[in-house]
Protein backbone atom coordinates (compact mmCIF):
# COMPACT_ATOMS: atom_id res chain seq x y z
CA UNK A 1 0.00 0.00 0.00
CA UNK A 2 1.18 3.47 -0.83
CA UNK A 3 2.40 5.72 1.62
CA UNK A 4 -0.47 8.47 0.38
CA UNK A 5 -3.27 5.78 1.29
CA UNK A 6 -1.56 4.73 4.33
CA UNK A 7 -1.90 8.38 5.61
CA UNK A 8 -5.54 8.61 4.49
CA UNK A 9 -6.75 5.81 6.37
CA UNK A 10 -4.94 6.88 9.88
CA UNK A 11 -5.46 10.46 9.18
CA UNK A 12 -4.82 12.26 12.65
CA UNK A 13 -7.67 14.17 14.63
CA UNK A 14 -4.94 17.64 14.61
CA UNK A 15 -6.14 20.07 12.11
CA UNK A 16 -3.91 21.39 9.31
CA UNK A 17 -1.10 22.80 10.82
CA UNK A 18 -1.40 26.78 9.44
CA UNK A 19 1.03 29.54 9.97
CA UNK A 20 -1.45 31.17 12.04
CA UNK A 21 -2.29 27.76 13.99
CA UNK A 22 1.87 27.41 14.06
CA UNK A 23 2.23 30.49 16.12
CA UNK A 24 -0.96 30.58 18.35
CA UNK A 25 -1.12 26.65 19.32
CA UNK A 26 0.09 26.07 22.58
CA UNK A 27 0.04 23.15 25.01
CA UNK A 28 1.65 23.27 28.44
CA UNK A 29 4.17 20.98 29.49
CA UNK A 30 4.43 20.31 33.23
CA UNK A 31 8.35 19.56 33.03
CA UNK A 32 9.88 21.63 30.82
CA UNK A 33 7.59 24.61 32.47
CA UNK A 34 8.97 23.47 35.71
CA UNK A 35 12.21 23.36 34.60
CA UNK A 36 11.91 27.23 33.01
CA UNK A 37 10.73 28.28 36.41
CA UNK A 38 13.25 27.38 38.24
CA UNK A 39 16.11 28.75 35.86
CA UNK A 40 14.38 31.76 35.81
CA UNK A 41 14.01 31.84 39.75
CA UNK A 42 17.42 30.98 40.16
CA UNK A 43 18.74 34.00 37.69
CA UNK A 44 16.68 36.49 38.95
CA UNK A 45 17.70 35.78 42.65
CA UNK A 46 21.57 36.35 41.19
CA UNK A 47 20.38 39.33 39.74
CA UNK A 48 18.46 40.91 42.89
CA UNK A 49 21.26 39.70 45.25
CA UNK A 50 23.81 41.65 42.79
CA UNK A 51 21.50 44.44 42.77
CA UNK A 52 21.39 44.27 46.63
CA UNK A 53 25.05 44.62 47.25
CA UNK A 54 25.07 48.02 44.85
CA UNK A 55 26.41 45.94 42.27
CA UNK A 56 25.43 46.01 38.35
CA UNK A 57 24.57 43.28 36.18
CA UNK A 58 23.99 44.08 32.53
CA UNK A 59 20.39 43.97 31.27
CA UNK A 60 21.44 42.86 27.74
CA UNK A 61 22.19 39.79 29.62
CA UNK A 62 19.07 39.23 31.45
CA UNK A 63 16.96 40.06 28.03
CA UNK A 64 19.25 37.55 26.66
CA UNK A 65 19.30 34.41 28.72
CA UNK A 66 14.89 35.20 29.13
CA UNK A 67 13.86 35.65 25.35
CA UNK A 68 16.21 33.81 23.75
CA UNK A 69 17.20 30.88 26.44
CA UNK A 70 14.00 30.49 28.48
CA UNK A 71 11.69 31.63 25.15
CA UNK A 72 13.65 28.91 23.01
CA UNK A 73 13.23 26.45 25.36
CA UNK A 74 9.38 27.15 26.05
CA UNK A 75 8.85 27.35 22.42
CA UNK A 76 10.67 23.65 21.46
CA UNK A 77 8.47 22.22 24.49
CA UNK A 78 5.10 23.96 24.49
CA UNK A 79 4.45 25.83 21.09
CA UNK A 80 3.05 24.21 18.34
CA UNK A 81 6.27 22.34 17.56
CA UNK A 82 5.56 20.38 20.47
CA UNK A 83 1.69 19.83 19.84
CA UNK A 84 2.36 18.30 16.39
CA UNK A 85 5.45 16.23 16.81
CA UNK A 86 3.68 13.40 16.61
CA UNK A 87 1.64 14.29 12.75
CA UNK A 88 4.67 15.43 11.36
CA UNK A 89 8.46 15.14 11.45
CA UNK A 90 9.78 18.36 10.18
CA UNK A 91 8.53 20.12 14.03
CA UNK A 92 9.96 17.15 15.92
CA UNK A 93 13.35 18.31 13.63
CA UNK A 94 13.36 21.98 14.56
CA UNK A 95 12.13 21.41 18.45
CA UNK A 96 15.73 19.14 18.40
CA UNK A 97 17.52 21.83 17.12
CA UNK A 98 15.69 24.40 19.10
CA UNK A 99 17.04 22.34 22.36
CA UNK A 100 20.50 21.33 21.51
CA UNK A 101 21.62 24.70 19.95
CA UNK A 102 19.65 27.55 20.19
CA UNK A 103 18.87 27.28 24.00
CA UNK A 104 21.96 26.75 25.17
CA UNK A 105 23.88 29.49 23.37
CA UNK A 106 21.12 31.67 24.74
CA UNK A 107 21.17 30.76 28.50
CA UNK A 108 25.06 31.02 27.75
CA UNK A 109 24.95 34.80 26.40
CA UNK A 110 23.25 35.30 29.60
CA UNK A 111 26.48 34.52 31.59
CA UNK A 112 24.86 32.30 34.26
CA UNK A 113 27.90 30.70 35.63
CA UNK A 114 29.73 34.30 36.16
CA UNK A 115 26.62 35.58 37.88
CA UNK A 116 26.23 32.50 40.53
CA UNK A 117 30.22 32.70 40.98
CA UNK A 118 29.23 37.02 41.30
CA UNK A 119 26.01 36.28 43.62
CA UNK A 120 27.16 33.30 45.67
CA UNK A 121 28.89 33.52 49.32
CA UNK A 122 32.32 33.62 49.49
CA UNK A 123 32.19 29.58 50.19
CA UNK A 124 29.73 28.76 47.56
CA UNK A 125 31.54 30.12 45.07
CA UNK A 126 34.75 28.56 45.47
CA UNK A 127 32.97 25.45 45.31
CA UNK A 128 31.19 26.13 41.85
CA UNK A 129 34.45 27.12 41.10
CA UNK A 130 35.82 23.54 42.19
CA UNK A 131 33.31 21.97 40.53
CA UNK A 132 34.21 23.35 37.14
CA UNK A 133 37.75 22.96 37.04
CA UNK A 134 37.03 19.00 37.97
CA UNK A 135 38.34 16.54 36.17
CA UNK A 136 34.29 15.35 35.36
CA UNK A 137 33.73 18.74 34.46
CA UNK A 138 36.80 19.16 32.09
CA UNK A 139 36.65 16.12 30.71
CA UNK A 140 32.95 16.20 29.35
CA UNK A 141 33.38 20.27 28.42
CA UNK A 142 36.59 19.50 26.80
CA UNK A 143 35.75 21.20 22.75
CA UNK A 144 36.33 17.82 20.88
CA UNK A 145 34.56 15.54 23.01
CA UNK A 146 31.34 17.95 23.98
CA UNK A 147 30.99 18.19 19.95
CA UNK A 148 31.47 14.58 19.90
CA UNK A 149 28.48 14.01 22.27
CA UNK A 150 26.57 16.77 19.96
CA UNK A 151 26.63 14.78 17.17
CA UNK A 152 26.35 11.02 19.03
CA UNK A 153 23.19 12.45 20.32
CA UNK A 154 21.28 13.70 17.57
CA UNK A 155 22.22 10.73 15.27
CA UNK A 156 21.64 8.05 18.05
CA UNK A 157 17.90 9.66 18.28
CA UNK A 158 17.21 9.49 14.67
CA UNK A 159 19.03 6.35 13.71
CA UNK A 160 18.37 4.07 16.64
CA UNK A 161 14.89 3.17 17.97
CA UNK A 162 15.13 5.91 20.68
CA UNK A 163 13.13 8.97 18.65
CA UNK A 164 10.12 6.27 17.66
CA UNK A 165 10.10 4.95 21.60
CA UNK A 166 10.15 8.42 22.82
CA UNK A 167 7.09 9.21 20.64
CA UNK A 168 5.06 6.55 22.18
CA UNK A 169 6.51 6.90 25.66
CA UNK A 170 6.01 10.52 27.39
CA UNK A 171 8.62 10.23 29.46
CA UNK A 172 11.49 9.31 27.36
CA UNK A 173 10.34 11.89 25.17
CA UNK A 174 11.14 14.56 27.99
CA UNK A 175 14.28 12.56 28.93
CA UNK A 176 14.77 13.09 25.46
CA UNK A 177 14.28 17.26 25.52
CA UNK A 178 16.46 17.03 28.56
CA UNK A 179 19.45 15.37 26.62
CA UNK A 180 19.61 17.82 24.06
CA UNK A 181 19.91 20.61 26.27
CA UNK A 182 22.32 19.26 28.23
CA UNK A 183 24.69 17.82 25.15
CA UNK A 184 24.37 21.37 23.55
CA UNK A 185 25.42 23.59 26.65
CA UNK A 186 28.03 21.03 27.41
CA UNK A 187 29.89 22.59 24.36
CA UNK A 188 28.15 26.53 24.54
CA UNK A 189 28.27 27.36 27.91
CA UNK A 190 32.28 26.21 28.29
CA UNK A 191 33.07 28.31 25.39
CA UNK A 192 31.15 31.65 25.93
CA UNK A 193 31.26 31.36 29.78
CA UNK A 194 33.30 28.63 32.22
CA UNK A 195 36.80 28.94 30.95
CA UNK A 196 37.67 27.16 34.24
CA UNK A 197 37.02 23.73 32.51
CA UNK A 198 38.32 24.30 29.35
CA UNK A 199 42.24 23.68 28.90
CA UNK A 200 44.84 25.81 29.23
CA UNK A 201 45.32 26.14 24.85
CA UNK A 202 41.73 26.76 24.31
CA UNK A 203 42.38 30.70 23.74
CA UNK A 204 39.85 33.01 21.91
CA UNK A 205 41.39 32.13 18.29
CA UNK A 206 41.37 28.32 18.85
CA UNK A 207 37.58 28.66 20.38
CA UNK A 208 37.00 30.77 17.22
CA UNK A 209 38.24 27.72 14.96
CA UNK A 210 36.30 25.36 17.19
CA UNK A 211 33.01 27.06 16.99
CA UNK A 212 33.26 27.31 13.49
CA UNK A 213 34.05 23.99 12.89
CA UNK A 214 31.10 22.88 15.05
CA UNK A 215 28.88 24.94 13.21
CA UNK A 216 29.63 22.55 10.06
CA UNK A 217 29.47 19.60 12.15
CA UNK A 218 26.31 20.78 13.27
CA UNK A 219 24.94 20.17 9.51
CA UNK A 220 25.93 16.37 9.44
CA UNK A 221 22.79 15.01 11.50
CA UNK A 222 20.42 17.77 9.22
CA UNK A 223 21.93 16.16 6.07
CA UNK A 224 22.06 12.78 6.62
CA UNK A 225 18.60 13.11 7.73
CA UNK A 226 17.50 15.04 4.45
CA UNK A 227 19.14 12.41 2.08
CA UNK A 228 18.63 9.31 4.60
CA UNK A 229 16.79 6.85 1.82
CA UNK A 230 15.17 5.38 4.87
CA UNK A 231 12.26 6.96 6.95
CA UNK A 232 13.01 7.83 10.57
CA UNK A 233 10.48 6.81 13.12
CA UNK A 234 8.44 5.72 9.61
CA UNK A 235 6.13 2.88 11.28
CA UNK A 236 4.85 5.64 13.60
CA UNK A 237 4.25 8.75 11.04
CA UNK A 238 3.00 6.40 8.39
CA UNK A 239 0.32 5.80 10.93
CA UNK A 240 -0.50 8.62 12.61
CA UNK A 241 0.44 11.22 9.58
CA UNK A 242 -2.81 13.17 8.93
CA UNK A 243 -4.45 13.50 5.81
CA UNK A 244 -3.45 17.24 5.18
CA UNK A 245 0.41 16.59 5.77
CA UNK A 246 2.94 16.57 3.08
CA UNK A 247 4.34 13.00 2.12
CA UNK A 248 6.31 11.36 4.63
CA UNK A 249 9.19 11.26 2.64
CA UNK A 250 8.93 14.87 1.78
CA UNK A 251 8.09 15.59 5.63
CA UNK A 252 11.14 14.19 6.56
CA UNK A 253 13.36 15.98 3.91
CA UNK A 254 11.50 19.20 4.99
CA UNK A 255 12.92 18.71 8.54
CA UNK A 256 16.24 17.58 7.48
CA UNK A 257 16.75 20.93 5.78
CA UNK A 258 15.42 22.96 8.73
CA UNK A 259 17.67 21.19 10.81
CA UNK A 260 20.93 22.45 8.24
CA UNK A 261 19.09 26.10 7.61
CA UNK A 262 18.69 26.04 11.65
CA UNK A 263 22.20 25.08 12.45
CA UNK A 264 23.92 27.38 9.84
CA UNK A 265 22.73 30.05 10.94
CA UNK A 266 22.92 29.67 14.92
CA UNK A 267 26.56 29.47 14.11
CA UNK A 268 27.37 32.47 12.93
CA UNK A 269 25.70 34.53 16.13
CA UNK A 270 28.13 32.03 18.33
CA UNK A 271 31.21 33.03 16.07
CA UNK A 272 30.63 36.77 16.47
CA UNK A 273 29.79 36.35 20.13
CA UNK A 274 33.57 34.50 20.30
CA UNK A 275 34.90 37.11 17.98
CA UNK A 276 33.38 40.25 20.42
CA UNK A 277 34.63 38.61 23.86
CA UNK A 278 38.31 38.06 21.74
CA UNK A 279 38.24 41.43 21.32
CA UNK A 280 37.52 42.85 24.67
CA UNK A 281 39.96 40.20 26.33
CA UNK A 282 42.54 41.96 23.83
CA UNK A 283 41.55 45.30 24.56
CA UNK A 284 41.90 44.47 28.27
CA UNK A 285 45.24 43.05 27.73
CA UNK A 286 46.96 46.48 26.00
CA UNK A 287 45.11 48.53 29.15
CA UNK A 288 47.24 46.24 32.08
CA UNK A 289 50.39 46.23 29.46
CA UNK A 290 50.17 50.42 28.56
CA UNK A 291 49.63 50.59 32.61
CA UNK A 292 52.92 48.30 33.51
CA UNK A 293 54.39 50.73 30.57
CA UNK A 294 53.96 53.80 32.26
CA UNK A 295 54.87 52.53 35.47
CA UNK A 296 57.89 51.10 34.64
CA UNK A 297 59.24 53.94 32.41
CA UNK A 298 58.71 56.16 35.22
CA UNK A 299 61.65 58.95 34.50
CA UNK A 300 64.32 57.89 37.43
CA UNK A 301 65.53 60.74 39.73
CA UNK A 302 68.90 62.47 38.54
CA UNK A 303 72.06 60.72 40.76
CA UNK A 304 74.19 62.63 42.32
CA UNK A 305 77.58 63.45 40.48
CA UNK A 306 76.55 62.24 37.10
CA UNK A 307 76.40 64.63 34.50
CA UNK A 308 72.62 65.29 32.79
CA UNK A 309 74.18 64.16 28.97
CA UNK A 310 76.18 60.98 30.56
CA UNK A 311 75.99 58.20 28.05
CA UNK A 312 73.41 55.96 29.70
CA UNK A 313 73.02 52.41 29.54
CA UNK A 314 71.42 49.95 27.18
CA UNK A 315 67.51 50.00 27.49
CA UNK A 316 66.00 47.62 29.92
CA UNK A 317 63.59 46.60 27.07
CA UNK A 318 66.64 45.42 25.05
CA UNK A 319 67.29 42.83 27.91
CA UNK A 320 64.10 42.16 29.29
CA UNK A 321 63.16 38.50 28.75
CA UNK A 322 59.09 39.58 29.74
CA UNK A 323 56.16 40.09 27.89
CA UNK A 324 56.55 44.18 28.37
CA UNK A 325 60.21 43.74 26.59
CA UNK A 326 59.17 41.23 24.16
CA UNK A 327 56.45 43.82 22.85
CA UNK A 328 58.95 46.92 22.93
CA UNK A 329 61.61 45.49 20.88
CA UNK A 330 58.76 44.31 18.08
CA UNK A 331 57.47 47.71 18.49
CA UNK A 332 60.93 49.48 17.76
CA UNK A 333 62.48 50.48 14.37
CA UNK A 334 65.91 48.72 13.63
CA UNK A 335 68.41 51.34 13.66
Amino acid sequence: MSVVALSENAAGGLPELTTGRLLSVWEPDAAALALIVVLAALYAWGVLRLRRRGERWPPARTATFALLGLGALAVATMSALAVYDTELFWPAAVQNVLLDLIAPLGLALGDPLRLAVRALPERGASRLKGAMAGRLVRFFTFPLVSTALVLASELCIYFTPYFETALRHSALHELMYLQLLLAGSLFVLPMLTGEEALPAWCNHPVRAALVFLDGLIDAVPGIVVMTHSTLIAGAWYLHHAPAWAPDVERDQQLGGGAMVTIAELVSLPFLLAILVQWSRADRVQRVVLDRRLDAELAPAAPVEGRPEDAELVRPWWETDGGTVGQRMRQGRPEN
